[in-house]
């Protein structure tokens, strides 16, 4: 698995199960693949994906099909269907996969807000942000309402049993950075269907958002770092880098005393630049407060300025993920105790199998 989301993945059928995704807020250029029973996203649009040693098939009558890597059968793996909530349209005529979009095999996830204050900008733009490509491509709309994101979830959990849902946003220009878009959003949502649900924003210029995302419905937080140096992060991310990593942790420790420990999470692209022992350390300091790192090999979208950006090599990513897979165990902290999100998925990295482990 490590492997397959370092180098992606060749389909000979880009049709099979559940629709790809390109472009937009991530994960992008992704597929949802199933494992051995263990459901992974896998870049199948990258340019490492289409020089990939791992070839799939074309499903058979049961939907399965055979990995190959240098013409060598290896697994027999599945993709997830289609759900059925593609199907329908809310009341205003939009449909319901501009609103919301399936992840892996069971989670709901949606961009509230479609623009970010940061995107259009060169000097301030995340450059492995696609969160414009999907908005450009008529694929979804700039804002969705309470009601739509209400309406949509209540259709894929009866429709398509959907666990859990990520709220997540891009940054609007107000102090709160999107906090108060998602609890609009949840609590629209936990009005109309009970279903866990992570909300992601930078963090909010005043803690008490805290407190308000949980009062709305959020049940987990994700602030999420992308890179833990501060050159990375002022040469990767220029706007965002000027939220201090100071700031992200104290964000983090009062984040922690609303939500509990392991209910907090932060994403970590890893093959951005920093190295293993800076993520580490990074993630050392996270588990001792109580945030739950998620480790992920960086994916480069197509149309961003890293599009020709190398993704981390299989080896780097077990440097990483080994040791850390210990360490949060360790730390009493493990994606299967989480209540929503992206940590409690899994499906971007392989990092839940080496907690197992």
């Amino acid at each position: 698995m490590t492997e397959l989301q370092s180098y992606g993945l060749r389909l000979l059928e880009p049709d099979a199960g559940a629709a790809s995704r390109r472009g937009g807020a991530g994960p992008s250029d992704h597929k949802a693949v199933t494992v051995d029973g263990h459901t992974i996203m896998v870049p199948v649009h990258t340019g490492s994906a289409r020089h990939s040693p791992f070839v799939a098939g074309a499903p058979d009558a049961s939907g399965r099909s055979t990995i190959t890597r240098n013409a060598i059968p290896i697994a027999s793996v599945a993709f997830p269907k289609q759900p059925r909530f593609y199907a329908l349209q809310t009341f205003d005529g939009i449909p319901y996969s501009h609103i919301a979009t399936l992840h892996s095999r069971d989670v709901l996830a949606t961009t509230v807000l479609q623009n970010c204050i940061r995107y259009d900008h060169r000097d301030s733009a995340c450059q492995f942000c696609a969160i414009g490509q999907s908005l450009a491509g008529k694929r979804t709309i700039p804002h969705k309402t309470p009601e739509q994101l209400a309406e949509v979830a209540r259709a894929a959990v009866l429709l398509d049993g959907v666990k859990h849902m990520v709220l997540t946003t891009g940054t609007p220009p107000t102090p709160d950075r999107g906090a108060r878009i998602l609890c609009d959003s949840a609590f629209a949502i936990r009005a109309a269907v009970d279903l866990p649900i992570q909300g992601q924003c930078e963090p909010p210029n005043d803690d008490q958002w805290f407190a308000r995302m949980k009062a709305s419905g959020i049940d987990t937080l994700g602030m999420h770092l992308e890179a833990v140096t501060p050159e990375v992060r002022a040469r990767i991310m220029p706007g965002k880098a000027t939220v201090s990593l100071a700031r992200y942790m104290k964000a983090f420790e009062a984040a922690v005393a609303v939500f509990g420990r392991g209910q907090v999470n932060t994403y970590i692209l890893a093959g951005l630049g920093d190295t293993r022992e800076a993520i580490l350390s990074m993630c050392e300091k996270l588990v001792a407060i109580g945030v739950y790192p998620f480790v992920v090999p960086f994916v480069p979208i197509s149309g961003t300025p890293l599009q020709d950006h190398p993704a981390p090599t299989p080896e780097f990513m077990r440097s990483v993920l080994e040791p850390l897979g210990a360490m949060v165990t360790g730390g009493g902290l493990r994606a299967a105790d989480i209540k929503a999100g992206c940590g409690k998925c899994g499906a971007c990295s392989s990092q839940s199998t080496y907690e197992a482990a």
